[in-house]
């Protein structure tokens, strides 16, 4: 087969076109009866073959476009494990006239950056490009990142990245602000059913399950996939060639199911909490019961959504049901008390509680209106009126003079000032709705405002 290759020789890389010669494993011809895993068996020989990507490399793809307009820019792909990140990054090589170099940022450090660059510098005084493929590049830190940009604005390389985490995070914004980023789909049920077919077709039979394991099996892949064909693998492998088709049970029995995907430390904790937080502020305990559990399944801290469901209580529901924060402390308290799994229930009544509550944000808005006005206004002092006299000078001074105790006033309501004499107008803070509690609150607020009116005249 002919195909483009880096050669080296006295030290200097030349990009030509030469038969590769075969080793003495494929000279004896074992090559093609050697085993091989059938995820690199069914990967994309052409980018039209690429599943679930069709805004990228469809006909009238991102990248389709860009290889029809003959310039192809440094390109960060960002999607989940098993959407076709890397394999699209070959195919891309080959499509391209430009030498091709892989590195994992797992694996490689400076010295082999190094390295890379200057075969590409080398490359380039030759007439030639370099699409420089790095695998991971979330990995490399930011002064590794930085590594890029000279090489990148001179056109020595083009570089192309992969990452299953969200480059706004994870990469320097100067390599942000010269590559695109192409954004790829987590593979859905037609496309892992797409490639379900393929592998019944490779493999020359279909796979021995019924409609419910099948769609079972989707599930595990969790939109990886990569991860379906190695369960398909280990399906095929067990599972007996004739017999009845096996069901959901016998499945799970068959293959170990796939962790979600879900990294405590990373982009999946906060956008599920997020999601959690979101549903119950938009009142829907069904959503937001399934993120909950969500992250139950992908081993969330129990105690960490403890504290959250305490804040959304505080947050977004506030006075308009008081209840709502007892019943998260209550809820803390009984998890603690059973521990897990019996205190995870405990821990979902309060998400139904707080999803199902009337909802109001005036406290979190009063709190910050008032923070806000306590750093701009200063050290003012309170009116002397409500201030204490322990001392007779303070007492001449006015401290304590015409306080009005409220028990003694009618209504238990004196009106009096309690804000710096310096504001020339009351601020209102705290504005509650007419929802839940509040409701009630907003006709005392009403009320004791009517009075004051009346009192201060």
């Amino acid at each position: 087969m002919v195909e483009r290759q880096l050669c080296h020789l006295d030290g200097a890389p030349a990009a030509i076109y030469k038969p590769r010669m075969a080793n003495l494993f494929e000279a004896a011809g074992l090559e093609k009866s050697a085993p091989r895993p059938l995820a690199d068996r069914l990967r994309p020989k052409t980018l039209a073959e690429v599943v679930g990507q069709d805004h990228i490399v469809g006909p009238d793809g991102t990248l389709t476009r860009m290889l029809k307009s003959g310039r192809v820019p440094s390109l960060i792909f960002w999607g989940p494990p098993g959407s076709g990140k890397t394999t699209i990054a070959r195919l891309l090589a080959n499509e391209t006239k430009l030498a091709f170099e892989q590195l994992s940022a797992i694996f490689s450090g400076v010295a082999d950056l190094r390295k890379a660059f200057e075969r590409a510098k080398m490359m380039r005084e030759q007439g030639k490009g370099t699409l420089l493929f790095i695998d991971e590049i979330h990995r490399f830190n930011r002064s590794q990142q930085d590594s890029f940009l000279p090489y990148m604005e001179d056109g020595t390389i083009t570089l192309v990245g992969a990452t299953t985490e969200n480059p706004s995070f994870e990469l320097n914004a100067a390599v942000l602000s010269r590559a695109n980023v192409l954004v790829l789909n987590r593979l859905d049920d037609a496309n892992l059913e797409t490639i379900l077919s393929r592998a019944e077709t490779e493999v020359g039979r279909p796979l021995p399950l019924n409609d419910d394991a099948r769609s079972a099996l989707k599930g595990m892949a969790d939109g990886d996939g990569r991860a379906i064909l190695n369960l398909v693998e280990d399906v095929f492998a067990a599972a007996p060639t004739k017999g009845k088709a096996l069901d959901r049970e016998a499945l799970v029995k068959l293959v170990q199911r796939r962790a979600p995907l879900y990294d405590k430390s990373r982009e999946g904790h906060y956008n599920l909490i997020s999601a959690l937080h979101k549903a119950v502020r938009g009142s829907d305990p069904d959503a937001a019961l399934y993120y909950f559990c969500r992250m139950l399944d992908g081993g969330e801290d129990r105690l960490f959504l403890a504290r959250r469901l305490v804040r959304m209580a505080v947050e977004d529901i506030g006075l308009a049901d008081p209840q709502a924060l007892v019943v998260c402390n209550a809820a803390k308290d009984a998890f603690d008390f059973l521990g897990s799994p019996e205190g995870e229930l405990a821990l979902a009544e309060a998400v139904i509680y707080l999803a199902t509550a009337p909802k109001s944000n005036a406290n979190y808005v009063a709190f910050k209106a008032a923070m806000r006005a306590a750093k701009e206004h200063g050290s003012l002092s309170p009116p002397k009126t409500i201030l204490n006299a322990p001392t007779k000078l303070m007492e001449e001074e006015g401290y304590g003079s015409d306080y009005r105790y409220d028990h003694d006033q009618p209504d238990a309501f004196s009106g009096q000032n309690y804000f710096p004499d310096e504001f020339r107008k009351r601020p209102q803070y705290y504005d509650p709705p007419e929802r839940g509690f509040e409701r009630e609150i907003r006709k005392r607020l009403d009320y004791w405002a009517k009075l004051r009116a009346e009192r201060n005249k």
